[in-house]
């Protein structure tokens, strides 16, 4: 089972996986399981072109900027990569979640939910009770969140980036996703708060 399924291939679910991923020598991280669906066939960051995101050059375009930024997660050989494919179910189950994707089934012991706030989300089972409008959406587009309470829909299971109902800017997706990523290594830390800078 892994220690942790992170979904969703944006800049929260990215942020997530970096911040981990460089305190991956702490103690406490050092037998952590933890791998990375990528998938995200609707994400908005793919036809943008960014002109005001902290750190990067204006005219970045933003598939540019997924493409380099998976690229430096994988460098840390920390994250491990499963196949891109679409969620189709999660359940709880043994104390975790099983995950169930078009072709393949993972159980981990906790899940951050990173998939983004287009209709699609509608369709993967076990999250219609979670399911709420996106609020944050300009008029008249549907698009959806899931009810949470900072970044936790219940225990074991988070979500971030536009699926936490933030605004559609990437400075802040990527926020929440370092967020979700320190508030899991302090509950592995038990419970003290930590956090990572490389120097």
């Amino acid at each position: 089972m892994l220690d942790l399924l992170i979904i969703g291939g944006g800049p929260a679910a990215i942020s997530c996986g970096l911040v981990l991923s460089s305190a991956k020598e702490k103690e406490y991280m050092q037998h952590k399981k933890v791998a990375m669906i990528a998938y995200n066939k609707a994400r908005d960051l793919d036809v943008a072109v960014l002109n005001n995101l902290f750190g990067v050059p204006s005219n970045t375009k933003g598939k540019e900027l997924i493409a380099s930024e998976l690229e430096r997660l994988n460098s840390f050989n920390f994250v491990e990569q499963l196949p891109q494919n679409p969620i189709e179910e999660i359940s709880e189950k043994d104390g975790g979640f099983e995950v169930k994707t078009a072709e393949n089934t993972y159980l981990a012991k906790e899940v951050v939910l990173a998939i983004g706030h287009s209709p699609k989300i509608e369709k993967i089972k076990g999250l219609n009770t979670y399911l709420t409008p996106h609020t944050k959406s300009l008029e008249g587009q549907k698009k959806f969140a899931l009810t949470n309470n900072n970044l936790q829909i219940k225990e074991g299971l988070y979500v971030a980036g536009l699926t936490s109902d933030c605004e559609s800017q990437a400075a802040i997706a990527s926020g929440t996703g370092a967020v979700v990523a320190v508030q899991l290594m302090t509950k592995w830390n038990n419970g003290t708060f930590d956090h990572h800078h490389d120097k």
